[in-house]
C-alpha cells in the first residue's frame, strides 16, 4: 500500500479574471468540483491560499511524503480539468516515488509542469522514467 498523498488546490486563483469581493473564483470552483468526484483512498484534498503561480491560470500541487517528489502543475481550468487531476493523483499515488512514467503522464502534465521538487530523503539521483 502506497504513502497518503495530497492534492493541493489554490483557491485564491483569479485566473486573471476580476472577481468580485463576494464572487467564488476559479480556484475555488476547481476545488469544489474535484471535491464532488471520487478520489482515491489514501487521497487528500486540500484547499490552499495561494501557490504563487498567479500568471499560469489554476494551479495544483501533489505531494507525499518525504520520499516522493512534489508537482506543481498549472494552466487547470474548472471545466475540463477535474478528470484529469483525478486521473493524475490516481497515477501520482500508484507511484512509490511520485514520479509518474513519462509515457503514462496525462498529456496536461506533460506541458504544464510548473515545478517538481525532490524528495526529503534521497539515496541516488532520480531518473526520469521514459
Amino acid at each position: 500500500m502506497n504513502a497518503p498523498v495530497e492534492l493541493l488546490v489554490c483557491v485564491k486563483c483569479r485566473r486573471g479574471e476580476e472577481i468580485p469581493d463576494e464572487g467564488v473564483r476559479p480556484g475555488q470552483r476547481l476545488h469544489d468540483a474535484i471535491a464532488a468526484r471520487d478520489l482515491p483512498e489514501g487521497v487528500t484534498l486540500t484547499p490552499v491560499e495561494c501557490l504563487q503561480n498567479c500568471d499560469s491560470g489554476c494551479s495544483v500541487a501533489m505531494r507525499g511524503g518525504p520520499a516522493r517528489w512534489t508537482y506543481v502543475y498549472g494552466n487547470l481550468l474548472e471545466t475540463s480539468h477535474p478528470d484529469l487531476l483525478v486521473e493524475g493523483v490516481t497515477l501520482y499515488h500508484a507511484a512509490s516515488d511520485g514520479v509518474i512514467p513519462w509515457r503514462a503522464r496525462p498529456e496536461h502534465f506533460k506541458r504544464n509542469c510548473i515545478a517538481r521538487i525532490p524528495p526529503e530523503q534521497t539515496d541516488t539521483p532520480e531518473e526520469d522514467k521514459t
